[in-house]
């Protein structure tokens, strides 16, 4: 796949990493096929990821685009990736110990209590589950695997470059989410998330959109979530 020039200038615009940084979801009226080929993605690409606790370069651009509908959210990854790690497994295996991979996490309402976690890795191996916070300051989660995304199709696609990968979240899954006090998007409605990239390469590289200030817990740091805007 390659990205146009005009796709690459909107990139750079969005890539200026704050704490207090909104992107923009545009919504879409055509039909996505998750497939993990990106030659019919539309809505602009942001990034490139950068380490997620320094906010420094990485030696392998990541970028990330989402879109919406009334039924679903819809998300793309480009990876370049010249060692891929990893192997076919089966749902809900721990990927993120041993595989490059692609995640989200999304934390609707915002709280920080409790949000879920998606991970799909270069050969179409994927997880979902559910963190609850069990300490004040949240740094203990109780992780839920057995936690299922009704509806959730996630599939990527190894290209010359490294690979792609598409996810579809259907909304009407979400609310399922116990106190997850999710709320069907509409225009002007924002949510608390983060995308992220593990790359197990040559040097292992914990990737994120948007980096944290605190070095306290890793990726999971829900308080400083970057906030992603639906918009038309």
């Amino acid at each position: 796949m390659k990205f146009s020039t005009f796709i690459y200038l909107f990139t750079f615009l969005f890539s200026i990493h704050n704490y207090s940084q909104t992107f923009p979801i545009p919504k879409t009226s055509e039909k996505l096929i998750i497939d993990g080929d990106l030659s019919d993605w539309k809505t602009p690409f942001l990034g490139p990821f950068v380490i997620h606790n320094s906010g420094e370069k990485a030696t392998q651009n990541t970028m990330v685009s989402l879109s919406w509908n009334d039924e679903n959210l819809y998300i793309a990854y480009h990876s370049v990736d010249s060692k891929i790690v990893g192997k076919p497994q089966k749902k809900d295996s721990e990927i993120y110990k041993t595989d490059d991979l692609v995640e989200m996490f999304i934390d609707p309402d915002g709280d920080g209590k409790n949000y879920i976690e998606i991970g799909v890795n270069a050969f179409s191996a994927n997880y979902d589950m559910l963190l609850k916070c069990i300490s004040p300051e949240c740094g203990g989660w109780k992780t839920a695997i057995d936690f299922n995304i009704e509806g959730l199709e996630a599939i990527s696609k190894i290209t010359p470059e490294g690979y792609d990968t598409e996810i579809k979240i259907p909304f009407s899954s979400l609310e399922k989410i116990e106190n997850g006090n999710f709320i069907k998007p509409k225009i002007g409605t924002k949510w608390k998330a983060n995308t992220f990239r593990i790359d197990y390469g040559n040097t292992t590289k914990y990737l994120a959109l948007q980096p944290y200030k605190s070095l306290k817990f890793g990726f999971h740091q829900p308080k400083e979530f970057a906030v992603f805007e639906f918009v038309e």
